[in-house]
C-alpha cells in the first residue's frame, strides 16, 4: 500500500455507498486524528482504536449517507501545501478540508484560527 490515507478514504467511501454499517482500517496516528475530525464535525456517529484496527460507524439520516464525498489532495507523488490565507473554502463552505500542520492534524477553520498552514490532505462534503 502506498498511500495509507487514501486506502482509509476509498474505505469509507465505498461502506458508504454499500449502506454499511461500519468499516475497519488499521491504525497510525494519522488516521485517528482524521477519524477525530470526522466525528467532531459530525460525518461519523463514533471510532474506537482496538489493537491495530480502527472501527469506524458510519452515519445516515433518513436512509442517506451524510458524506456526500471524499476527495484526496496531497498524494505520494504530489504534495500540496497552502499558507494561512490559502486554505481553500470546501463546496462553498458546507464542507471541510483536513490539514496536517505544526500544530497537528486540524480541520481548515481551526488551522486558520490558529494561524498555520500546512499540508493539505483531503476534502470532505
Amino acid at each position: 500500500m502506498v498511500d495509507p490515507v487514501a486506502d482509509m478514504l476509498t474505505r469509507i467511501r465505498n461502506a458508504h455507498q454499500a449502506y454499511h454499517q461500519g468499516v475497519v482500517v488499521p491504525v497510525s496516528k494519522m488516521k485517528t486524528a482524521i477519524a477525530g475530525i470526522l466525528k467532531e464535525e459530525g460525518y461519523i456517529t463514533d471510532y474506537a482504536v482496538e489493537d491495530r484496527d480502527i472501527k469506524i460507524t458510519l452515519k445516515y439520516h433518513d436512509g442517506k449517507g451524510l458524506i456526500a464525498g471524499l476527495k484526496k489532495i496531497s498524494k505520494p507523488g504530489r504534495r500540496v501545501y497552502v499558507g494561512v490565507h490559502d486554505i481553500p473554502r470546501v463546496q462553498n463552505g458546507l464542507g471541510i478540508c483536513i490539514m496536517s500542520t505544526s500544530k497537528g492534524v486540524l480541520e481548515g477553520s481551526k488551522a486558520k484560527d490558529a494561524n498555520v498552514g500546512g499540508e493539505l490532505v483531503c476534502e470532505i462534503w
